[in-house]
């Protein structure tokens, strides 16, 4: 028995969709490790087409095939191949990718070198047309700062806080998540680290507070060296930090686009 396909009847609305899809989808991937080579990680994976005024819908099932087409082969450098798949299959003119994931780098800490490991949430998103291919990088990245105005009027130490940074680029050549990473880290007042000894803690204590920093100190040092890098063609930086002594968050936001 032939099954009717609901999703390709006409729709009298005719009003087109610029996006349709799945999100949260949770699948496996391999992402570029510049110490390793790769890393396998689970994430969690949003993909959209445009759907024209005509059809009453899209046929979902086609992305899950299509994220298994490629399997352990879910990677940046793939990110074209995927579109251009989701493109085909799904007679769209418009495909959205975005894979959000756990990134752990190893990281010591700095006195004792304690190693350990350090989790990053990071973006890979892409859209592909007719005649255009975009791809974003993205990163967030926590870190610590210590607040030059509470240590100017205050007689005895300053309040700080941790806070986070979300960093989000595009490249004309590959960029390394490590390399977004410690732009953020050496922009704030101190890194984050998920393993201290004493040692460390007074090392990280003392380092923060000789380089106070607002959240718009925060965000200028992240564009000062994003417009300074060869590879990035566009940027936007946020900071925002949980404030300590407050009832409010502090908040910057930096977006540029190089010429």
């Amino acid at each position: 028995m032939e099954l009717k396909d609901v999703q390709s009847l006409y729709d009298p609305r005719e009003i087109p969709i610029d996006k349709v899809g799945i999100k949260g989808i949770r699948y496996p991937v391999s992402v570029l490790d510049r110490r390793r080579g790769l890393q396998h990680t689970v994430a969690e994976i949003n993909m959209f087409v445009d759907l024209p005024r005509e059809f009453k819908g899209t046929h979902m099932s086609r992305f899950i095939e299509i994220l298994n087409e490629f399997r352990e082969e879910i990677h940046i450098r793939n990110i074209p191949a995927i579109l251009d798949r989701m493109r085909e299959r799904l007679a769209a003119k418009v495909a959205h990718l975005e894979i959000r994931f756990p990134y752990f780098l190893k990281k010591e800490a700095p006195v004792s070198r304690a190693p350990s490991l350090m989790e990053y949430q990071c973006l890979i998103a892409g859209a592909k047309g007719e005649s255009y291919l975009d791809i974003l990088l993205g990163v967030k990245v926590p870190v610590m700062t210590v607040c030059p105005c509470s240590q100017a009027i205050s007689e005895i130490g300053a309040h700080n806080q941790r806070g986070e940074v979300d960093l989000r680029v595009r490249f004309r050549r590959f960029v390394w998540l490590e390399d977004l990473i410690e732009i953020v880290e050496s922009s704030a007042s101190s890194p984050i680290y998920p393993l201290l000894k004493r040692p460390d803690e007074k090392f990280v204590t003392e380092t923060a507070h000789r380089q106070p920093r607002f959240v718009e100190d925060v965000v200028r040092e992240v564009a000062r060296r994003l417009l300074d890098h060869p590879d990035i063609t566009w940027f936007a930086v946020s900071a925002e930090n949980f404030e300590s002594i407050h009832a409010h968050n502090a908040y910057a936001y930096i977006e540029r686009t190089k010429g």
